[in-house]
């Protein structure tokens, strides 16, 4: 869900005339390894930028445990990811990656002279008067009663990941919500409180042709016909649904603490269907 709310910011730079959405990523952040790409490409997952997630350790990894309190920056992140070569030529094919996040939270602070987290607070979470919802940094804790999140232990059983250092995240997945602010924060979206018209309708737009994410916003068909709009979000411990109709009349905002053995987005299009289709 972090990436709904960045793409949410950039969009408003892009509609006060700050940020293009054909901006070259070169223009804001020169000597990065993205040659080609656009705005456009980042925010749609179009760009071809090898993922960060792909370099990062998993579990059972001894060096994921080791990392569990590491400070990452976004340069750091962002060098991982782009010391490969891209996985397609920027435009042609979707292919989803959290380095084009983390690109994107660099050129807000860039535009606004503040860190993304300050920009997309200013931007959304206050006028929208979100109280479970910020930007953590790189504190290990969680605000406030919240559900414990659980990963593969080193030998097998689960262990209590709940505090760990969020940084790794950054732009692309450090936020942290309830389903209530979520909600919220959706229905406004939906509702063309944070966009214009003609923005939410590019954020509705496929990247590529028969596609389902446009420009931070992913949407689904369920069984019954319905189109629902929204995203989710996988934080290693914790999995997030967010989904409306375009009418904003039926509404989903679902947290999962994820089972490893299952494929949670089963379960959750099952969930869908029943919630938007009885």
């Amino acid at each position: 869900m972090t990436k709904t709310f960045v793409a949410t910011a950039v969009l408003q730079l892009v509609g006060e005339g700050r940020v293009g959405l054909e901006d070259p990523v070169l223009k804001w952040l020169p000597g990065v390894r993205a040659e080609g790409v656009t705005v456009r490409q980042l925010l749609d997952h179009t760009s071809g930028l090898y993922d960060v997630l792909n370099t990062l350790p998993r579990p059972p990894e001894a060096e994921f445990y080791a990392n569990r309190w590491r400070t990452w920056t976004a340069d750091e992140l962002i060098a991982r990811a782009l010391v490969h070569p891209p996985t397609s030529k920027p435009g042609v094919v979707y292919k989803y990656s959290n380095t084009n996040y983390l690109l994107l939270g660099e050129i807000v602070e860039k535009a606004t002279g503040v860190s993304y987290a300050e920009a997309v607070e200013r931007r959304v979470i206050r006028p929208l008067r979100l109280r479970d919802t910020y930007f953590p940094g790189t504190s290990t804790a969680i605000q406030g009663p919240h559900a414990h999140g659980y990963v593969p232990g080193p030998d097998g059983p689960l262990i209590d990941y709940t505090k760990m250092n969020p940084s790794v995240f950054g732009a692309a997945g450090e936020l942290i919500s309830s389903t209530r602010d979520l909600d919220t924060f959706m229905t406004a979206l939906l509702g063309g409180r944070l966009l214009s018209p003609e923005l939410l309708r590019a954020m509705r737009t496929p990247g590529v042709e028969g596609g389902r994410y446009g420009l931070g916003l992913t949407w689904r068909t369920t069984t019954c016909g319905t189109t629902v709009y929204g995203n989710d979000g996988d934080a290693l411990a914790y999995q997030t649904w967010v989904f409306s109709t375009a009418d904003r009349r039926q509404r989903v905002a679902l947290l999962l603490t994820p089972n490893f053995d299952v494929d949670s987005d089963d379960v959750v299009d099952a969930f869908l269907d029943k919630a938007f289709c009885g």
